[in-house]
């Protein structure tokens, strides 16, 4: 059985045979369920370097031995900061990593540390006890997207962002 638990923000964690956390932003963020302390992760999977995605990855991973996921030149980003981590940069594309099926896809949205721009955003396709969920990162709709179902579904969740002005809005996440 897969579990997927919303954290706040764009945090999320699929539970099953492996835990998976996604855009760990939970310190600082007032919607958060629970504090970066009370996470475990196997994999950590970043969609981009603004700080509220990348947030808390680098202290869980440090705590739980969790590996995090990210475009190549972000991954590189957060190795200069998480020594003792294990990082692993992809480009668009799939990959398995310890048994789960990661498919990176793109995203339409911006990725900077607050002050340069760092790698490509991207969301996930993640393939775990025969489940597949779609977390799209933050972005705005994009006719990729039904290419994703065909290649890589069917998809039995999709994780969208809805806020209407940094991502898309309800209108186009329906």
């Amino acid at each position: 059985m897969v579990k997927v638990k919303f954290l706040g923000h764009a945090a999320f964690l699929i539970e099953g045979s492996k835990k998976i956390l996604i855009d760990p932003f939970l310190t600082g963020n007032p919607q958060a369920a629970v504090k970066p302390e009370e996470v475990e992760a196997d994999l950590i999977l970043v969609t981009h370097a603004h700080g509220d995605h990348i947030g808390d990855a680098v202290e869980i991973a440090k705590r739980t031995g969790a590996k995090i996921v990210a475009m190549y030149d972000i991954a590189n980003y957060i190795s200069e900061q998480a020594e003792g981590v294990e990082v692993i940069g992809m480009n668009y594309g799939p990959t398995e990593i310890d048994g789960v099926g990661i498919v990176q896809v793109p995203a339409w949205h911006s990725s900077s540390d607050g002050k340069y721009g760092i790698g490509n955003p991207c969301g996930y396709i993640v393939k775990l006890d025969g489940k597949t969920i779609y977390h799209a990162g933050d972005t705005f709709v994009f006719l990729d997207m039904g290419l994703f179902a065909e290649l890589y579904g069917p998809i039995d969740l999709a994780l969208l962002p809805i806020g209407g002005h940094f991502t898309m809005g309800p209108r186009e996440a329906a």
